[in-house]
């Protein structure tokens, strides 16, 4: 990710570069196109940040469920008991 975004924002600079030298019409034009390829990377820097963010909240979710796998398995083995319990002190109908 960083990589790419030092590409773009090399790119960037040289636009800008060759904007300055250019003459005062094509300025405009490159100035547009250096700000369309900021927003561009300012929004692939956003998507990139948020995929981030969502893959680390999986990471910690899966790791939670891992972690509390076992309790969860030991928890219903003691609700099969308790509901087996139950049942023989229901009387039949």
């Amino acid at each position: 990710m960083k990589a790419s975004l030092l590409f773009l924002l090399a790119c960037t600079a040289v636009l800008a570069v060759g904007a300055r030298a250019d003459a005062p019409e094509e300025t405009k034009v490159l100035v547009q196109k250096v700000q369309e390829l900021a927003q561009k990377a300012t929004a692939m820097a956003k998507d990139a940040y948020s995929r981030a963010r969502e893959s680390e909240a999986l990471r910690q979710a899966r790791q939670w469920l891992s972690d509390n796998a076992e309790l969860a398995k030991q928890r219903l083995v003691w609700l099969k008991e308790q509901l087996a319990q139950l049942w023989k002190k229901t009387p039949a109908a």
